[in-house]
């Protein structure tokens, strides 16, 4: 018969022993990076605040870095519920989205047609590039609020354009 560390099983479960040690010597709160040199926030610690002007339910941002009121770089997440989009307007500075959940439903331009909008999945990136209108949000036959990651150079001011009430609309 095989001995224990050339057999079937022994190969199995040879790791298993070799991490149970580091197992049972690591200390709860060693593995946390430390806040000087590594800052975090788990989702359930990120600050939601409805969008100035907005209702409820409609539009929220939390600032995870930065002021985009403020000069330098700011980065900030976008929360649009389903029925909601912004009028046409458009920023000094390009910035640079990451859409993190849902779909978010993009158009360039100052004429406001939702159904003018190309549906941007989870993952997608989209370059709002300076000074040129667009608008965006969530088709209200959504499923889900979309999140979108957006970076860029502050201080930013919004720049409504074409026709109809600015800030966001609903479908």
């Amino acid at each position: 018969m095989d001995d224990f560390a050339t057999s079937r099983r022994g190969l199995l479960i040879a790791p298993l022993f070799a991490s149970l040690s580091t197992m049972l010597l690591a200390r709860p709160g060693l593995a946390a990076p430390d806040p000087a040199m590594t800052f975090t926030e788990t989702p359930d610690q990120i600050r939601w605040t409805t969008a100035p002007g907005a209702a409820p339910n409609t539009v929220a941002n939390a600032d995870l870095w930065g002021d985009s009121s403020k000069p330098g770089l700011y980065y900030n997440l976008t929360k649009w519920y389903p029925g909601y989009m912004s009028a046409p307007h458009w920023y000094e500075t390009d910035r640079l989205c990451v859409v993190v959940s849902g779909t978010w439903w993009v158009a360039s331009g100052e004429k406001f047609d939702p159904e003018d909008t190309a549906p941007m999945p989870a993952g997608s990136f989209i370059r709002r590039v300076a000074r040129t209108p667009h608008y965006d949000g969530v088709k209200k036959d959504g499923k889900e609020p979309a999140v979108i990651a957006i970076c860029g150079i502050g201080p930013i001011t919004r720049h409504a354009v074409g026709d109809g009430p600015a800030g966001v609309r609903k479908l």
